[in-house]
């Protein structure tokens, strides 16, 4: 008979599920609620929220709203956000994970303490969290998102490095390890470790996860960037995983000749999604349609 398991682990982290119950608090008033980009990159859950009221907006369409109410998702905003709330009589009901908006102080402080520097972020180009961080520097930061685009930092100017909340710390440490070997010696490099542990703690887990069943699916919205980082983490240990974002893409051949099944996923995927996908994974077992 074969094992199915749904990773205990895997599902939203603490930043998401606040900003869930935040909007799912102000929906239940009966009150229009516009969220100022998905509030999850995980379509699903960004469907299942449509369904109870929420409207998902873009930054051009904040801009001509007027007294109304927007929710902050948990990856944060630059300051201009913020001034165009207070221009257009916008409520802001702000679920920007804490450990975002101390990084988003810290770079804050960094830029407006040191004027003779590199505030260098590692993290994904045009991510709306980076995006946040970018906007703390007036738009000065440099952004790289791997070890080779380190050569575009000037080695001869200071140098403050951060990292986007859920990157990977791995690739964080050569980073900072190619910086210290190429920058000049009388050069100051601070660098400051911001990844999220709730991201980084659940990689080992995951892996040992991923290595115990023979199929793996790792269930994600395609956008979600902490989902591409976790899903490499499966793969590298075990090449039968796959990445779905709904049961809809379960590939039926696969459960063929797995004896042990794993159903696993990213800080942006809701549990119940994966619980639902397990059941799919049983039923089409029990129908012995493969």
């Amino acid at each position: 008979m074969t094992k199915v398991e749904t990773d205990s682990g895997s599902g939203f982290c603490f930043g998401v599920v606040t900003a869930i119950r935040k909007a799912e608090e102000e929906l239940l008033k009966g009150v229009t609620l516009y969220c100022l980009g998905d509030i999850v990159h995980n379509n699903r859950e960004v469907e299942r929220l449509s369904k109870l009221g929420l409207i998902t907006i873009n930054h051009e369409q904040f801009k001509q709203l007027r007294n109304a109410k927007v929710l902050l998702r948990a990856h944060g905003e630059p300051p201009e956000t913020y001034k165009i709330a207070q221009d257009n009589n916008i409520e802001i009901i702000d679920a920007t994970c804490p450990v975002v908006l101390q990084l988003q102080k810290r770079i804050k402080k960094e830029h407006l303490k040191h004027h003779d520097k590199q505030i260098v972020i590692y993290g994904l180009k045009g991510h709306a969290e980076v995006l946040g961080l970018v906007g703390q520097t007036d738009g000065e930061a440099i952004i790289i998102e791997k070890v080779e685009e380190a050569k575009k930092i000037d080695f001869n100017k200071n140098i403050y490095l951060f990292s986007q909340t859920t990157k990977s710390l791995d690739e964080f440490k050569e980073i900072v390890k190619y910086i210290e070997a190429n920058i000049s010696p009388d050069i100051t490099f601070k660098y400051y470790d911001t990844i999220c542990r709730q991201v980084a703690n659940r990689m080992p887990n995951l892996r040992e996860f991923a290595a115990s069943h023979d199929l793996i699916f790792f269930v994600s919205g395609k956008k979600s960037s902490n989902g591409k980082i976790l899903f490499n983490e499966c793969f590298q240990v075990n090449k039968n995983s796959h990445l779905i974002d709904s049961d809809d893409e379960i590939d039926v051949s696969l459960l063929k000749n797995a004896k042990s099944i794993g159903i696993c996923g990213a800080t942006s995927t809701p549990k119940w999604l994966m619980e639902q996908i397990e059941k799919t994974v049983i039923t089409l077992l029990q129908q012995d349609v493969i």
